[in-house]
């Protein structure tokens, strides 16, 4: 079984974050490990506070896996300060993993910022070029522009899409993905890889419990690239598992509920539940 990390904030809910990282590994049948970073307190109603995890004990936590443990696929999450993205870069120029996914988690669906504004270009210098995939949605793709271009950028078509994946390709990540779900229509995702375009999209779920799709689908790709798929053939496979996930969502608590990350693995055990 291949060994998966994931290095992101932790959800008391258990709806994103390292909760829904290492129930995406599973589901995607990979073994999951965890570096906290951060902890919140968040239900599905938002997210009420922060406290991270000192950098010291992150990079003691990354020391702990690659020391003892063969590692292969890393996805980073939420990285609020600064402090937090130098020792995470620090140790992955250290330990050199493959197939290295960031998912660059700025703001929570309830508005709560995860990253610190002084922490974005920190980011953007320090975290991106080590990535083998980007993923981006687009208001985050929107502040990673703004950031690194110094004007306003807005994200509206397929078209600005293109153009958006082209540039943040040229801060360093090997491939950038932006994720078409703030967008009405069909969900549409825009893969760039340095030479060529491509399209995953899926149908659009009408359903209100959306936490922490984010989260579950970068850890997916994460498990698939593991696996041995091509970053193409990891995105088709995660976006059809994400888009069952969203259809079998969860009602849970009083505002947006998780997605459903073993439904599958229910389905085949003869698991019946509402």
């Amino acid at each position: 079984m291949k060994n998966v990390l994931t290095i992101a904030g932790s959800d008391s809910s258990g709806g994103a974050g390292i909760q829904a990282d290492l129930k995406s590994f599973s589901a995607n049948g990979v073994f999951g490990m965890s570096v906290i970073t951060a902890i919140t307190a968040q239900n599905t109603q938002g997210v009420f506070a922060v406290e991270d995890v000192s950098s010291s004990m992150i990079g003691k936590q990354i020391d702990a896996i690659f020391t003892d443990i063969e590692v292969s696929a890393v996805k980073i999450g939420m990285v609020s300060i600064i402090n937090s993205i130098e020792i995470i870069s620090q140790k992955i120029k250290e330990y050199f993993p493959k197939n290295i996914v960031i998912d660059p988690v700025m703001i929570s669906k309830s508005g709560f910022s995860l990253l610190h504004p002084e922490s974005k270009t920190v980011l953007i210098e320090k975290l991106l070029p080590l990535a083998y995939v980007l993923t981006p949605n687009i208001p985050e793709a929107e502040v990673i522009l703004e950031e690194a271009l110094g004007k306003k950028v807005t994200i509206s078509n397929i078209e600005d899409m293109i153009e958006a994946s082209k540039e943040i390709k040229k801060l360093g990540p090997k491939n950038v993905l932006i994720k078409g779900g703030h967008m009405e229509g069909s969900a549409v995702d825009v893969l760039f890889d340095g030479e060529k375009i491509s399209y995953f999209e899926s149908e659009r779920i009408a359903t209100k419990n959306t936490h922490g799709t984010g989260c579950t689908l970068s850890s997916a790709i994460t498990a698939n690239l593991a696996l041995g798929y091509s970053v193409a053939e990891s995105i088709k496979k995660s976006k059809e598992y994400i888009t069952t996930a969203i259809a079998h969502s969860l009602d849970i608590g009083k505002g947006v509920g998780p997605t459903n990350h073993f439904y599958t693995l229910y389905e085949k055990a003869g698991m019946l539940y509402e």
